[in-house]
């Protein structure tokens, strides 16, 4: 076997860059995992009530959000492993401030909600950088199995936080749930600066950044494949990451009980794995196309919910939905990554972003009142039938029916 024969069948492993990528954002996964379930004791265990907890969750997301733009703009103009370097260190800091303050008994809910906005914002700068920077540690022949394997890592190392959140939690306390992910970042950051790879082409230097952005916009909307898709993961996430989340305790509540409320999420979890699987080994030729089907059987377990709130079908419905997510999750990361200029990629990553997490609050504000209004039954099938027409309509677009016939 010759010599470019045997590079070309290695392991994306083999590459060093890849690695420490994968294992800084297995470890920030793994931290952030943990974080929610300390926050929200630490904040209950201050005298918070839901509402508070609700402020300084949604502190972090605003900022989370209102950063993304500003992200993908340094991680094209910037060395992406200095902005993940920077985020991380910033990140650490400021959650392990919080991890101080609770174990000293010092935290406030305005110390906490401010916190959180720090943390919040690093969150946004980093996610577009270590999203475009997976292209720049393997060959391209190697960037399919690269993002299944970044995607199982961030699966599995949400399931693995959260079940420790819950340990540490209850066995010595949130404050130091909130210290372990702060030492995730910390570790997260050498790792960042490890990572040797050759630089993504930069914007030149007489642009601005609303220039920048503006590129990024033009890119991002040229391209109806890609807009088109966005769009749809507005309604789906809406429907299902917003509302689901809201209204599915409150079903559990009324007929099979919160412990199987989490086996029912830990379902999902699962299937995120599996599909990250499937992803890996299953490549049809019109992947991008399979992978947008496949998003209207997450309507399934919303119909579910509707209708036959059965525990064994629940978590078969919720398999079968995160399954199908893992895999448009790989299918959309490779097409992105192989069809979108490198120097303006953390860009439309981060408008991409912005459409999929503005979503999810939206659902999550209107859940309530529109079941208070309509019935939960009601509002969960209209989320269903959202969820289909959104699919079937952007399936039915030629750039995307089409799309293993188009070109970067």
């Amino acid at each position: 076997m010759s010599v470019k024969s045997t590079a070309r069948h290695r392991h994306v492993f083999h590459s060093a860059a890849f690695r420490n990528l994968f294992c800084a954002r297995f470890l920030t996964v793994l931290g952030n995992g943990i974080a929610p379930i300390a926050l929200a004791f630490a904040v209950l265990d201050i005298g918070g009530s839901a509402a508070d907890l609700g402020m300084v969750v949604a502190a972090r997301s605003i900022f989370n959000v209102a950063f993304l733009l500003i992200g993908g703009v340094l991680a094209d103009r910037y060395s992406r492993s200095a902005v993940l370097l920077g985020s991380s260190v910033t990140a650490a800091l400021s959650q392990g401030l919080v991890a101080w303050l609770v174990l000293d008994g010092s935290a406030t809910l305005l110390w906490l909600a401010l916190l959180g906005t720090v943390n919040g914002a690093a969150a946004g700068v980093a996610l577009p950088a270590s999203s475009a920077m997976v292209p720049q540690t393997v060959p391209t022949h190697h960037l399919r199995q690269a993002n299944g394997f970044i995607q199982l890592g961030i699966y599995a190392g949400t399931v693995i936080g959260a079940s420790l959140g819950g340990v540490l939690t209850g066995a010595v306390g949130p404050g130091w749930g909130l210290a372990v992910d702060a030492l995730g970042f910390g570790a997260s950051a050498p790792l960042y600066f490890l990572i040797r790879i050759d630089a993504a082409q930069r914007v030149t230097s007489q642009t601005n950044v609303l220039q920048d952005l503006r590129d990024g916009w033009r890119e991002f909307i040229s391209r109806v494949w890609v807009w088109s898709i966005v769009a749809q993961f507005t309604i789906v996430n809406a429907a299902f990451s917003g509302m689901v989340m809201i209204l599915g305790p409150v079903i559990a509540d009324a007929t099979f009980g919160r412990t199987h409320w989490g086996m029912v999420v830990a379902a999902e979890s699962i299937g995120l794995i599996v599909g990250s699987f499937i992803a890996l080994r299953w490549r049809p030729l019109r992947d991008l196309f399979i992978g947008v089907m496949l998003v209207a059987f997450c309507a399934v377990p919303i119909v579910m919910l509707a209708v036959a709130p059965s525990v064994p079908l629940l978590m078969a419905a919720f398999l079968l939905a995160g399954a199908c997510f893992g895999q448009f999750g790989v299918v959309w990361a490779h097409s992105l990554q192989t069809h979108i200029p490198p120097e303006k990629l953390a860009r439309v990553y981060a408008y991409d972003a912005m459409g999929s997490f503005v979503a999810i609050p939206v659902g999550e504000l209107a859940a309530g009142p529109l079941a208070m209004q309509y019935g939960t039954t009601t509002v969960f099938l209209a989320a269903a039938c959202a969820i289909l027409i959104a699919t079937f309509i952007v399936a039915a677009i030629p750039a995307i029916r089409h799309f293993h016939l188009t070109a970067r």
